[in-house]
């Protein structure tokens, strides 16, 4: 089950949309919930940084207005974490080392770490509104990520898993399922193959294994060489809550994860996505 939650927190709003989902699920679930800041000392204090010859206190004084505004925005988000939690309990973490270092050593301690999708962390904005720290949290992380989207539209439809049979998408599928994450609802897993009969038995798989943990699941079936715009068309139509997806590497929906076609999916996700790579 879950027992810890990790969210990474900012002033952009898919970081307050991760951090209001972080807390609805600590309340849900019980696990206990960090809130994290990154200060980011090695890039708001560049002491490695050439300096020319009159330069050094010019650069002081910009690094000292870089550290007072990150020192600022992060006792800001911390602020409105508070008053989000509403007497909630959760423990505050300051992270100083750069994002992508500081999330992955601080993840390690946690079972799940929440992060929106366009969350900048105080660095410039994000392109195409996804956040470039999510690949290397993916690649290099070793606990799944929950990307949260800056507008989440209201959903209650079912939860939809993307499922190929591979070893990622089965250890996918077993943190989702090990993890709670279905929080009763129920699932529908969907499998891409060139005929019908071989993507029902693809998901059928998936759905044996979920129904050994009391799930209540249900194939789903998918024809068409374009897994990403299926699986988003799915999710959109069915109205899911959240969308569980693995890492994929070769045909059908194992190209999901390779190229932009990660990058599509997280951008034009309207509900929050479970991933693991």
């Amino acid at each position: 089950m879950l027992r810890s939650i990790l969210v990474a927190l900012d002033d952009t709003q898919g970081a307050k949309a991760a951090r209001d989902a972080a807390i609805a699920l600590s309340r849900r679930s019980g696990a206990a919930l960090t809130a994290a800041v990154v200060l980011d000392r090695p890039h708001t204090d560049s002491e490695h940084e050439f300096v020319p010859i009159g330069g050094a206190a010019f650069k002081a004084r910009r690094d000292a207005a870089r550290v007072k505004r990150a020192q600022e925005d992060a006792q800001l988000a911390l602020a409105e974490c508070a008053q989000a939690a509403a007497g909630h309990p959760y423990e505050e973490m300051r992270l100083e080392d750069a994002p992508e270092p500081a999330l992955l050593r601080a993840g390690a301690t946690h079972d799940l770490l929440v992060i929106g999708r366009d969350s900048t962390l105080g660095l410039e904005a994000t392109e195409d509104g996804v956040a470039p720290v999510i690949e290397r949290l993916l690649m290099e992380g070793a606990r799944p990520l929950l990307v949260v989207p800056p507008e989440a539209a209201p959903a209650d439809g079912p939860i939809l898993v993307g499922y190929d049979a591979s070893i990622p998408a089965m250890a996918a599928l077993q943190l989702f399922a090990l993890l709670g994450m279905a929080e009763g609802a129920p699932v529908r897993v969907a499998s891409a193959a060139e005929t019908r009969a071989e993507a029902l038995a693809m998901a059928e798989e998936g759905c044996t294994y979920l129904r050994r943990h009391g799930l209540e699941a249900t194939p789903l079936p998918l024809l068409g060489d374009r897994p990403a715009d299926l699986l988003l068309a799915e999710a959109e139509g069915l109205r899911a809550r959240l969308l569980v997806v693995g890492s994929f590497e070769e045909s059908g929906l194992r190209r999901l994860f390779t190229g932009s076609a990660t990058h599509e999916l997280l951008r034009r996700a309207r509900c929050p996505v479970f991933i693991h790579h």
